[in-house]
């Protein structure tokens, strides 16, 4: 399976693709930074992002997309704009029919380094060892977009497997339900009856 993993951002917009083969096997088909000048209009700076992403899918074209979710920064300008570049990621991919993951630095951090609380060097050295890259990505915005993608691959199966799980659960419970329900009827029937008879 390949993989487009995006640290979303309008300053730095991290790109990286990653193909997923036997067992955890990764490989990695090409990682860039997309940058956008400060000093320019916002429309402009999303259209230079959408741009991008739009040429990456089209070259790799990966099966999924997996984006960096942002739940917490403390600057919100920064945060809007993080958030803005992902919704450009994710409608890119909407529109070639691509399904689009979020995932949480933490999660990314856990998949990859084995802890949640890595700092963005831990996760350099391991995408650079899992991936057997002659040099560390860079910068780090390289780096986490390859982790994201490695993080997907690794999760995205289990989720999977954990959704199918869940919904026939519910089907199984919902059935059990609908026959319990059929099951008092029955009987509120049959009370009737008999009280019916005794008259």
């Amino acid at each position: 399976m390949r993989v487009l993993g995006v640290d979303p951002g309008l300053t730095r917009c991290g790109l990286g693709v990653v193909d997923g083969g036997l067992g955890r096997t990764v490989s990695c088909v090409a990682v860039d930074v997309v940058r956008t000048p400060a000093d320019a209009d916002l429309a402009v700076r999303l259209l230079e992002v959408s741009d991008a992403v739009e040429h990456w899918l089209d070259t790799y074209r990966p099966q999924a997309v997996a984006v960096e979710r942002v739940f917490s920064q403390h600057n919100v300008r920064t945060a809007m704009g993080t958030a803005q570049a992902g919704g450009v990621v994710a409608l890119s991919a909407a529109r070639r029919g691509l399904p689009v993951v979020f995932h949480t630095p933490s999660e990314v951090k856990a998949a990859v380094t084995g802890s949640g609380r890595a700092d963005k060097a831990q996760v350099t050295g391991m995408v650079t060892r899992l991936l057997k890259l002659a040099e560390a990505p860079s910068p780090a915005d390289a780096a986490d977009a390859l982790a994201l993608a490695i993080c997907h691959l690794w999760r995205e199966p289990m989720r999977a497997r954990l959704a199918e799980a869940e919904a026939r659960a519910a089907q199984l419970a919902k059935t059990h339900r609908a026959r319990l329900a059929a099951a008092a009827k029955q009987k509120a029937r049959g009370t009737g009856n008999t009280q019916g008879a005794k008259r």
